[in-house]
């Protein structure tokens, strides 16, 4: 079911409704998403490579919360990541806010998103400096993501890293040891060491920051750490929510009677589930994870950052690893073909006048 007509259907009593709650961000994201590929948004022109045919379509809305757009971008993403391999084994972080902390979060998203990010990266940094088999610098990618699978607030970080750590000083490359008879699974770190330095990292940041702390927080945070083998199907996960919204429209399974039902798999039980919600609890179960504009929900750390690159290359040449093989991972998106003869589309014109408009107030 396409997000687009659910927006135009429950817009108007959905702003009612959260008026207090509705941000700016929120009505760009609306104004984009309602007009995403309808004959109300602007027009490109196609043409075939091989015949005359030509063909006018809609453009997608290109707002990064849309379930359309992005998948260009999000590729892009992904190569870059999978082209940065590392000889070592990979490990999947997962920084859970507590829910005390949540509405805190809620209304200071800039500030506590960042210091979150920052917070799990120092972390990660003083346990590999301080491991005695890794004794250096980690690299690392750290994903934002603000949503549960039931789409509810739930602030978390994910880093996908290397057990591996470059010394600068020294000029040397460690790994830790994988598999062993104890850990067949493998081991990074003491997931609750883990919690307890982020936990403090965190708190003291909030504090610096001038922000004032619920009266009550839990003393156990929650930390995941396990190994996800080279890290493809890691980063292939958290580059399918990056820049495409949190729900894909295929997971929108109905709308009847005012109520919106949605599909999700249960992460414990890896059962399929359904939520059913009304129209405008569904929309703003979408919108409130808009980010701030022009925060950065990607991250890379350490020598895993861009300005690491040649350092990277080094490093695949000397044990002789091809990071394109992993490319092998990413769906391509299916180009547009001509419906005469089958043969590639091409671009001639983009921003054409849509061919609709909705009607204004006081237009007849």
């Amino acid at each position: 079911m396409r997000l687009s007509s659910l927006i135009r259907q429950f817009e108007s009593s959905f702003l009612a409704q959260y008026s207090g709650q509705v941000l700016p961000s929120h009505h760009k994201a609306l104004a984009a998403m309602k007009l995403c590929r309808t004959p109300q948004s602007p027009r490109m022109r196609t043409g075939c490579s091989q015949c005359d045919h030509t063909l006018t379509v809609p453009h997608s809305c290109g707002h990064r919360n849309c379930p359309h757009c992005q998948n260009h971008e999000s590729q892009q993403w992904l190569e870059r990541q999978l082209q940065k391999q590392v000889p070592a084994e990979y490990f999947l972080l997962t920084f859970t806010l507590p829910a005390e902390l949540r509405s805190l979060s809620w209304h200071h998203q800039r500030q506590l998103y960042a210091l979150m990010i920052q917070c799990v990266w120092e972390t990660v940094r003083t346990f590999t400096q301080n491991d005695k088999q890794l004794r250096g610098t980690p690299g690392a990618i750290a994903v934002l993501h603000t949503h549960s699978r039931r789409l509810d607030f739930h602030p978390h970080v994910h880093l996908v890293m290397p057990a591996a750590a470059m010394d600068a000083v020294n000029r040397l490359w460690r790994t830790k040891g994988g598999k062993t008879p104890k850990n067949k699974a493998g081991y990074l770190f003491n997931h609750k060491a883990l919690a307890k330095v982020f936990r403090a990292k965190l708190l003291e940041a909030i504090t610096h920051e001038g922000l004032v702390l619920p009266a009550q927080y839990p003393e156990t945070w929650v930390v995941d750490c396990k190994s996800v083998g080279s890290g493809e199907k890691a980063l292939v996960y958290l580059g399918r929510y990056l820049y495409r919204g949190v729900i894909q429209e295929k997971d929108i399974v109905a709308c009847r009677d005012g109520k919106v039902t949605f599909r999700y798999q249960n992460s414990k039980t890896g059962q399929t589930e359904h939520r059913t919600v009304t129209g405008e609890k569904f929309l703003w179960l979408v919108l409130r994870h808009v980010l701030p504009k022009g925060f950065r929900r990607a991250r890379n750390f350490g020598f895993l950052h861009p300005n690491s690159k040649r350092l990277i290359r080094l490093l695949q040449l000397l044990v002789g690893l091809d990071p394109n093989r992993a490319l092998a991972l990413i769906k391509k998106r299916a180009a547009m073909t001509c419906p005469c003869c089958g043969a590639k589309m091409k671009i001639i014109e983009t921003r054409l006048p849509p061919l609709f408009a909705f009607a204004t107030p006081g237009t007849t």
